[in-house]
């Protein structure tokens, strides 16, 4: 997984642009991976855990109607943690992560493995859901994979220049 960070901080170095992230059930483990080499605070602005839904409002200005609108593990959410992890930091790139990691607390509604993603590319902001299958360790990583996978995937047209 390291490679796909070298790879994105690679990409963001050339155009001069932060990376934060918004994380709930991967608890940190995006951040994590960002920041496992040298020079990552060139590109990596900040990792915000925001676990619990306060977390989510204090930290990330997501509205509390909002979760309790939505739940917590929602596109809704998603977005939102995605956009407050930009506002809230020096970063033009953000990755949000909430889901249902299991072994306990899905629902047939929002299984265990549910798992909402957001990116946020300079004011554009992409959203997706992902059933992962296996245990909590499992589904925390294949989420942290998803995430560094899917902001790769949507930074193809990068600008060659910062702004």
């Amino acid at each position: 997984m390291s490679e796909i960070a070298m790879t994105l901080a690679a990409r963001l170095n050339a155009v001069g642009w932060m990376m934060s992230t918004a994380e709930s059930c991967t608890g940190g483990l995006i951040a994590a991976h960002c920041t496992d080499f040298p020079g990552s605070s060139r590109w990596f602005d900040r990792g915000l855990v925001t676990y619990s839904n306060a977390a989510k409002t204090d930290l990330l200005g997501v509205e509390a109607s909002m979760i309790e609108t939505h739940g917590a593990v929602s596109e809704a959410v998603a977005r939102a943690m995605a956009l407050g992890a930009v506002y809230r930091s020096r970063a033009r790139v953000s990755v949000s992560v909430t889901g249902i990691a299991g072994p306990d607390g899905g629902s047939a509604a929002k299984p265990v493995g549910i798992v909402w993603f957001g990116w946020c590319i300079d004011g554009w902001v992409f959203t997706e859901c992902q059933l992962f299958t296996g245990d909590r360790h499992q589904v925390r990583q294949a989420s942290c994979m998803h995430a560094l996978e899917g902001l790769s995937n949507r930074l193809p047209s990068l600008p060659t220049s910062g702004h």
